[in-house]
């Protein structure tokens, strides 16, 4: 019988080996972001030069998201994997030349990096809708939603550690930031984001319309698009919706969801609907959700000042032990928790049985996704800012907004049949591909990044490799 713990017998650790490659997948990204045209893109609008020494700021700019992507935390780190793929990549940017990088990045700077990304997200959707399977659109209670665009706002809290400009105390009681942002449901793309103090109030208007308003502005053709906008209770203001209705036009559809805080006058209404106006819900998949039960409100409220049309379903469902501490006295007295949703929409064209307020109220609980979106984003460089300066931070959060495009991009363009990839999760994609450690051989003036064939990813990895390079070049 072998002795358990004698598997190190005759093994030695040494740090001379030479021509190995860590975290592999840098290729894979860098890669996809030469062929999409954002190297290109972003080369237009930085700084360039051919002194001796100068390090390209749009090489260094891609480098940095490649590196968040991939897990770095501040940019010691983001230099430090640099050095690593030095002999793939070529000498890095250190840590102070990016620095400097961040530092130049004005507002003229950034919009015209935003113009860039944009140009490229343009290429990129065209790309989506050119592959097997088409565009992605989103499923809701068993219905496809084909043909329509959907946003999530929301706004989330980064901690701060120590004293940053801007950070402040939050309304969850912690220190740190508030930023908000705008992803496409479709694509989970973060569009736009605004980085904001912690003390920012979670419904202040005119943040709202201006991320949107940057958000609609990256979505190819949005100005013939059919949109669907979705924000939790901080987007049921009067400001907000009135600047949602404004959207329309003849060529353009905008329909909305928004969480709706509950007032006495609310629950008066509902204390007046009849027990058989209460219809059972759905899930996403479109099977009935035993115990949870929704109904039209609409009408019985009286409160004026809205939109015209703007319809109010409330949900009801038995409460937890959780929540007994936060009841209302009418809760209380009937048993339920409720919930209502604010919505314009009486019919999204295309979609069979869209006016039920079931399915309305299941559109609007797949809001909830967002947050899987937020967490991907802290999970890429935005769990914390690396920088006491406002202005480093600002375009840390665009480096990472961009890291985190890369990696939807990747999985959209060339993982998309691969179950187990398509839809991964930040720390998945690191430990199947990103991570993965290969040996940088040469032949016949050749270089060749050898992966170990036992690894379960190693096909796909060699598959998404060939995929980028068969990728339409921009334009």
């Amino acid at each position: 019988m072998s002795e358990p713990t004698r598997w190190d017998r005759g093994l030695s650790v040494t740090t001379d080996g030479k021509h190995l490659v860590g975290h592999a997948g840098a290729v894979l990204l860098r890669k996809l972001a030469d062929r999409t045209g954002l190297t290109r893109a972003l080369t237009d609008v930085l700084p360039s030069s051919t002194a001796n020494g100068w390090k390209e700021r749009a090489t260094a700019l891609v480098h940095l998201a490649i590196a968040i992507a991939l897990g770095a935390r501040s940019l010691l780190e983001a230099e430090r994997l640099g050095l690593h793929h030095q002999h793939i990549f070529g000498p890095p940017a250190s840590d102070s030349t990016l620095r400097r990088l961040l530092e130049a990045l004005d507002e003229p700077t950034l919009a015209a990096i935003t113009k860039a990304r944009k140009h490229i997200r343009r290429h990129v959707w065209t790309l989506l809708h050119l592959r097997p399977g088409g565009f992605p659109h989103l499923s809701v209670a068993g219905r496809e939603l084909k043909g329509w665009i959907t946003v999530d706002l929301d706004a989330t809290v980064i901690t701060s550690a120590s004293k940053k400009h801007g950070a402040a105390p939050t309304f969850k009681g912690t220190f740190g930031f508030h930023p908000l942002g705008a992803w496409c449901a479709n694509t989970g793309e973060c569009l736009a984001m605004q980085l904001r103090p912690g003390n920012a109030g979670a419904n202040t208007v005119d943040d709202h319309i201006g991320v949107l308003r940057a958000a609609l502005d990256q979505i190819p053709g949005s100005s013939a698009a059919k949109l669907l906008i979705r924000a939790d209770g901080a987007g049921a203001t009067h400001g907000l919706l009135n600047h949602l209705e404004a959207l329309a036009t003849t060529r353009r559809t905008v329909r909305y969801t928004v969480g709706w805080k509950i007032t006495p006058e609310d629950e008066s209404a509902i204390a007046r609907l009849p027990e058989h106006a209460w219809q059972t819900s759905l899930t996403q998949e479109g099977e009935v959700q035993e115990g949870y039960e929704v109904a039209e409100l609409t009408g019985l409220n009286t409160r004026q000042g809205w939109p015209h049309g703007l319809r109010l379903i409330a949900r009801r469902v038995r409460p937890s032990k959780r929540h007994a501490k936060n009841l209302t006295a009418f809760e209380k007295r009937t048993g339920w928790r409720y919930s209502v949703t604010a919505t314009n929409i009486g019919r999204m064209w295309g979609i069979p049985g869209s006016h039920q307020v079931q399915f309305l109220d299941a559109l609007h609980r797949d809001h909830a996704g967002v947050e899987d979106r937020v967490r991907t984003n802290k999970a890429m460089g935005l769990a914390n800012l690396p920088s006491r300066s406002w202005d480093i931070n600002t375009a840390w959060m665009l480096a990472a907004n961009i890291a985190c495009d890369l990696d939807a991009w990747l999985r959209l363009l060339t993982l998309h049949d691969h179950d187990d990839l398509a839809r991964a999760e930040p720390e998945a994609m690191r430990f199947r591909l990103y991570h993965l450690p290969a040996r940088l051989a040469r032949h016949a003036r050749r270089r060749l990044l050898r992966l170990e064939r036992t690894w379960p990813w190693a096909e796909a990895f060699a598959t998404c490799w060939m995929r980028l390079r068969g990728l339409p070049a921009a334009g």
